[in-house]
């Protein structure tokens, strides 16, 4: 037993050596934002600008990705908890060359970890960490008490909202939530669904406004995506919209906001560190 943990602890060592992916949750304050859609289509937006991109559907049952590319993955995370296979077998092959890792009920598994149960996920997706530049979360609408504990371990948070009030609310709540317990998660800002570039600036400056004001945060305005019929048609034809139709004023939106962040020419000095991900999770999921 000796020689294997001594093993394991050289193999993790020689990982965290190794380029990290930074790990992105995308999450929202109520549903029907275009969460998904903005996940998906941007995980796309940085595979064409080279970029290794893992996304995984953390949504509890619903299974949004799939859909969205009308597909339906062999596997999902269940298959990794309960059927003895690894996290880079039940990897599918997504549209624009991404990786996708689907959720489903299996996710319970993952919000409950037990010490043997992240020893083993820990050391798999060190791996994969080490293959990726980014891994994207797509996250279930709102925050629940599992959730909250996941959301507090990646690298960088975006929150999804739209020029509606309750939307607004919503996004601010849950960054409330958060930051109650760690104030050091870089917050990113998207506003969907725009009718003009002025009020998405007016909408993103209300929220950054109001976190600086009430919770002392300061935000990065990542950008904004205008309300588009591509997505409805891309929906439709189930294939993601920035390759049904790359030349629409939604896509290019996508490209120049997954440009931006690859480039980091988002503005501000926020600092990103990343890697901290399995640490952050071993704190939050097993209290050390």
């Amino acid at each position: 037993m000796k020689d294997q943990a001594e093993s394991l602890r050289r193999r993790l060592e020689a990982l965290q050596k190794q380029t990290m992916a930074r790990t992105i949750a995308v999450l929202s304050g109520k549903g029907g934002v275009g969460k998904s859609n903005f996940s998906l289509n941007f995980s796309i937006a940085l595979s064409k600008r080279g970029k290794k991109v893992l996304l995984f559907d953390m949504d509890i049952g619903m299974g949004n990705i799939d859909i969205l590319i009308g597909g339906h993955s062999p596997f999902s995370i269940i298959d990794f908890f309960e059927n003895g296979r690894s996290l880079q077998e039940i990897i599918t092959a997504g549209p624009g060359n991404i990786s996708i890792i689907t959720g489903g009920t299996g996710l319970l598994n993952l919000f409950s970890l037990d010490e043997v149960k992240f020893a083993r996920f820990n050391e798999e997706f060190s791996s994969l960490m080490a293959n990726y530049d980014y891994i994207l979360f797509d996250m279930g609408a709102g925050i629940t008490h599992d959730s909250l504990k996941f959301l507090l371990c990646v690298d960088e948070l975006f929150v999804i909202t739209t020029p509606e009030p309750t939307s607004i609310t919503d996004a601010y709540s849950a960054m409330k939530y958060i930051h109650s317990i760690n104030k050091e998660i870089p917050c990113f800002l998207v506003c969907n669904r725009i009718c003009s570039s002025k009020e998405g600036k007016e909408t993103i400056k209300r929220l950054q406004n109001a976190f600086m004001k009430f919770l002392d945060l300061e935000t990065v305005a990542l950008g904004y995506v205008p309300d588009d019929r591509t997505v409805s048609k891309a929906v439709t034809k189930q294939m993601p919209f920035i390759l049904f139709d790359p030349e629409a004023d939604v896509s290019r939106a996508i490209m120049d906001i997954g440009t931006r962040y690859a480039n980091h020419s988002f503005g501000g000095d926020m600092t990103l560190p990343k890697g901290h991900f399995l640490r952050n999770m071993k704190r939050y999921f097993l209290g050390r």
